[in-house]
C-alpha cells in the first residue's frame, strides 16, 4: 500500500472510532459527560466526539470529564483501544520505515530481439532510488497453459538467461534468455505464444547497500507485451561535464528492425 492510502486509512479510521464513541457518549444523555453540555444538539456531539478524542489518544485536558457510571466504562474502554490502535499504529509505521524495498523499473515491453547467432527475449531493468544494489540475480519462468480442451494445466518452465546476475546495479541491465533449440520457445511464433496463454514471471533479488538487507522485485510480462524484431536503444548519455546520465524514461525505449 503506498503511502497516501496508508495515511487516509490510518485517518478514517481515526475519525469513525471517534465518530462511534461520540455516539456512545451523546446517547447517555447531557449529564454523562461533565462540561460537555451544550444548548444545541449539535453542540453537544461535537463536545463529545473532541471527548472521545482525547480519551482515545490518552491526552485528557480535563476541560470534559465522565460524570456517570456508564461513561465513565465506556471512558475505560475507548482508552484501552487507544492504547491498543497506538501500538499498532506504531508497529506498521515502524515496519514501513525499517523494511528496505527494491523500487526497480521494468522496460514496459519485452523484445524478441536478435542474439549473437540466434534470436532471444530481453527485458530491461534500472533502479530508481539512489541507493547501491549489489550481487543481483535474475529468475525468469515461462508459464503456459496447456493440455486438451476440459484439462488444461498451468506449466512452468525456468528459462535459462544469457547472465543469471550482476555484481551491481550501476545504469541499466538487459537480461537475455537466447531461444536456442533447448529453449522451450524454440520455433514459437507470436500466434502459439498467444494459444498457450504464455506469460514470464520475473524475480529480482538483490543486496541493499543502505539497509544491509536482501530485497526483492517481482514483474511479469503476457505474450501480449512482446515486440518482435527490436532492439532496446541507448538509455543514458553524457552531459556536457562528461558525467554519464541515466535516462529512467527510456528504459524501455525500443526501435523496430526491418
Amino acid at each position: 500500500m503506498g503511502w497516501p492510502k496508508f495515511l487516509a486509512v490510518v485517518i478514517v479510521t481515526y475519525l469513525v472510532m471517534n465518530l462511534a464513541f461520540a455516539a456512545i457518549y451523546f446517547s447517555l444523555g447531557p449529564a454523562a459527560l461533565a462540561g460537555g453540555d451544550s444548548p444545541t444538539e449539535s453542540g453537544r456531539f461535537l463536545n463529545a466526539f473532541f471527548f472521545s478524542a482525547h480519551t482515545l489518544t490518552t491526552v485528557g485536558y480535563g476541560n470534559i470529564s465522565p460524570a456517570t457510571v456508564g461513561a465513565n466504562v465506556v471512558s475505560s474502554l475507548e482508552a484501552l483501544m487507544g492504547l491498543m490502535a497506538a501500538a499498532i499504529g506504531t508497529g506498521l509505521l515502524f515496519g514501513r520505515f525499517s523494511r528496505p524495498s527494491a523500487k526497480i523499473a521494468f522496460s514496459e515491453q519485452m523484445l524478441v530481439a536478435p542474439f549473437q547467432e540466434t534470436n532471444s527475449v530481453q527485458f530491461r531493468i534500472a533502479n530508481l532510488r539512489p541507493n547501491v544494489l549489489m550481487d543481483l540475480k535474475a529468475d525468469v519462468i515461462l508459464m503456459t497453459v496447456e493440455g486438451a480442451p476440459g484439462d488444461l494445466k498451468r506449466k512452468y518452465q525456468p528459462l535459462k538467461l544469457e547472465r543469471e546476475g550482476v555484481y551491481f546495479l550501476a545504469l541499466t541491465w538487459t537480461i537475455v534468455h537466447p531461444i536456442d533449440d533447448t529453449s522451450p520457445l524454440f520455433g514459437k511464433t507470436a500466434q502459439d505464444l498467444e494459444r498457450l496463454q504464455a506469460e514470464f514471471v520475473i524475480l529480482i533479488r538483490g543486496f541493499d547497500d543502505t539497509f544491509s538487507q536482501t530485497v526483492n522485485a517481482r514483474y511479469s510480462y503476457r505474450y501480449d507485451e512482446l515486440r518482435w524484431s527490436a532492439r532496446f536503444d541507448p538509455a543514458f548519455e553524457f552531459d556536457p561535464t562528461g558525467n554519464m546520465v541515466l535516462n529512467v524514461d527510456r528504459v524501455g525505449s525500443h526501435t523496430l528492425l526491418t
